[in-house]
């Protein structure tokens, strides 16, 4: 029978372990750290200054003594953005693991849980140190995990937390035996829950890519008593010219794959079966399509992974988010905002700023002129276009009607925030009156 609510279950967090990271402590920690030269855009006379102090000092984003570029990211937005996923998944009987490695910042990941997150899911090693650190008690790794050192790592965690949950891809029968070699030679009291991979089509990344293999690797995961098969899983966005029906017949094959294997008694022992998909761009086809699951032989926990939502953007996902798709729903907002100065004026069709690409994300849009500020005053950026970035600097053209001089500081929307966060190791929190309430630190 298929869980009453498991968005509900999900938001129960298990109780510290004898052995679990103190997260309290380590987010309390935060606040000690100094401020100085390695984190751009803060004011110079706050050097010295613990986060926790310069935050206390509620200084003004525009009259603090912030030096341009400077990253800000809405108190408001960022709240609305999370109230807003915490309902959706709750509306869709969902629980939720959003992707940290979208902004690796445990101030948020803790957000996130308070919000209901079942946990965190993340792709590399490393983050899932980062996460521990902070005493995230639940990680999807949506990879497959075939380091030794890093399966040491996780054996090593699962061994002294016993609260500690832990799942992650397969996709290969090599890989299941990379880590079950890893792991028997760590010597590891309790198995690694694994997932099966489907991929999103021959043209995917990665992932099986026919589901006759999948009960092949099952079977390898079966004889391998360092590992344990809770699932199958997936991701959407990577489905080759992906339109709603493409992604739905996908997700309806991942979907029939649980149950193939349920049917065959593959997850006859397991207190639950995960079934996991969802970026930032299909996840509304992700809980219609989850919505169909029949009932299995034990409960089905769905987990959804959207985590551009946290920031949203001015770019990739406000173009591609499914609350375009389904008005009613709500609407995300955009959290970002880069700051810069107008430094040269060479041309009356041309201007720089002081960022470039050090500071903005550019892999996949540029970032979008939006408002000008000169003497506390804000106007619309009309008739100001972002061309390009070099490393530094900020190419503007400027149509005739564009009001703009050296000293300017301009606003500009952002795209792609996984490419946003990495750019920054502390970001201010701001309120729309411009009062700085906490720093963001990031972890990349």
């Amino acid at each position: 029978m298929a869980a009453d609510n498991p968005a509900a279950n999900a938001a129960e967090q298990p109780e510290e372990a004898p052995g679990a990271p103190d997260a309290q402590a380590a987010l309390a920690a935060l606040a000690d750290e100094r401020i100085d030269h390695r984190f751009k855009g803060l004011p110079p006379d706050a050097d010295g200054l613990t986060v926790g102090q310069l935050a206390a000092q509620r200084r003004n984003l525009f009259t603090g003594g912030f030096t341009t570029p400077v990253l800000a990211l809405s108190a408001e937005r960022l709240e609305h953005n999370l109230a807003l996923m915490e309902t959706y998944a709750e509306r869709h009987g969902l629980a939720f693991a959003p992707h940290g490695k979208t902004s690796m910042a445990p101030q948020l990941f803790a957000r996130q849980v308070e919000r209901g997150a079942w946990g965190i899911t993340l792709a590399v090693p490393h983050q899932v140190r980062v996460a521990r650190a902070f005493g995230i008690s639940r990680i999807f790794l949506a990879n497959e995990l075939v380091d030794a050192a890093a399966l040491r790592m996780v054996a090593a965690e699962l061994d002294a937390d016993p609260s500690f949950r832990f799942i992650c891809y397969v996709d290969s029968v090599r890989g299941v035996e990379l880590m079950h070699a890893a792991l028997s030679e760590a010597g590891a009291s309790r198995p690694v829950d694994v997932v099966l991979e489907l991929a999103a089509g021959d043209e995917a990344r990665t992932g099986v890519r026919a589901e006759a293999e999948c009960f092949e690797i099952a079977n390898a995961v079966a004889g391998a008593d360092t590992l344990r098969l809770v699932g199958v899983a997936g991701y959407e966005g990577e489905v080759p010219q992906a339109t709603t029906e493409k992604v739905t017949a996908w997700l309806r094959r991942l979907s029939a794959l649980a149950v193939e294997l349920d049917k065959a008694g593959r997850f006859a022992d397991l207190p639950e079966v995960v079934v996991s998909a969802g970026g930032s761009a299909w996840f509304d086809a992700v809980a219609s399509v989850f919505a169909e699951l029949p009932e299995l032989s034990v409960p089905v926990l769905k987990l959804l992974r959207s985590g551009a939502y946290v920031s949203h953007d001015d770019g990739h996902y406000r173009n591609l988010t499914p609350f375009n798709r389904v008005p009613q729903e709500g609407a995300l907002e955009p959290a970002f905002r880069l700051w810069a100065q107008v430094v040269s004026r060479p041309s009356a069709a041309q201007a720089f700023t002081n960022a470039g690409k050090r500071d903005a994300a550019y892999d996949l849009h540029l970032p979008e002129a939006q408002v000008v500020r000169r003497d506390g005053v804000e106007r619309p950026a009309t008739g100001i276009t972002v061309t390009g970035l070099s490393d530094q600097h900020g190419w503007l053209r400027t149509e005739p009607e564009a009001e703009l001089a050296v000293g300017d500081w301009l606003g500009m929307g952002l795209s792609h925030p996984c490419t946003v966060f990495d750019k920054w190791q502390l970001i201010p929190l701001v309120e729309a009156d411009g009062t700085v309430t906490e720093y963001v630190r990031t972890f990349f």
